[in-house]
């Protein structure tokens, strides 16, 4: 394969590459963008995912062309030509997080950005990329034919080369995360009990039953209390993509 008009070194583990899609990788995406059901998008993206562990993927890098201007320097102005440089790109999602878009095939990211060229790499170090720049999301094939976003927790095990599982599976939290929750906030003061639901703003929303009575500031302190803990929690920062946090007082529980 190519890249930007110049072959890859043979030393190159892509050297051989035609950039068509992983077959494996083609597939599981395909089977995402028809699944249908409150279980089939998250099952089809599990398997996106794994897929991506194994898979090898095009990183788009774009010509950045700076603007001629004027610099002084000892009291005297310098032209400056215009000067292209190389970067990689990165997306902002619907809901307003970064993210780096990857491709499974040459095809597919010229249907993106003619202009793009493309670098090989595995998928696990195309999510390490993006975890160290602080890009929260990787997204395949933004331009289709099927696109898959892949949250921030699914990034973080593929950068470390572990299995992701998603939080909320079959119309039900998963029973780590739920579990993980409850005994997060077992002892924060204010709180009687806790629970899990599928979320309708985020991936899992968390009731907390607090005890009755609380004046505005009292309510704030448990409040912040709870999304401390919450947030503290390693198998809920792992596994949980997004929160949505419900309160009620214990009278109604």
């Amino acid at each position: 394969m190519t890249a930007g008009g110049r072959a890859l070194p043979p030393t190159s583990p892509f050297a051989g590459d035609d950039g068509r899609a992983d077959p494996r990788l083609a597939a599981a995406l395909a089977r995402h963008a028809g699944a249908a059901g409150p279980a089939g998008p998250a099952a089809g993206l599990a398997e996106v995912v794994a897929a991506l562990a194994a898979a090898r993927v095009l990183v788009p890098v774009l010509a950045v062309l700076e603007e001629a201007g004027e610099v002084e320097h000892d009291g005297h102005a310098h032209a400056v030509d215009k000067e292209a440089s190389a970067g990689v790109v990165a997306l902002r999602t619907a809901d307003g997080r970064t993210a780096m878009p990857v491709f499974s095939s040459v095809a597919a990211m010229t249907a993106w950005r003619a202009d793009a060229r493309p670098v090989p790499t595995a998928g696990p170090r195309a999510a390490l990329s993006a975890a160290g720049e602080g890009w929260e999301v990787l997204v395949v094939d933004p331009a289709g034919p099927a696109t898959a976003v892949v949250p921030r927790p699914a990034v973080w095990a593929l950068a470390q080369g572990l299995p992701w599982a998603p939080a909320v599976l079959d119309g039900e939290v998963d029973a780590e995360v739920a579990g993980a929750v409850r005994r997060a906030l077992a002892d924060v003061p204010g709180v009687v009990a806790a629970g899990t639901s599928p979320g309708t703003r985020a991936e899992v929303a968390v009731t907390a039953v607090l005890v009755p009575g609380l004046d505005r500031a009292r309510l704030d302190a448990v409040l912040a209390r709870v999304n401390a803990a919450l947030a503290a929690d390693e198998v809920v920062a792992a596994r949980v993509d997004s929160l949505e946090l419900r309160v009620r007082p214990a009278t109604q529980a």
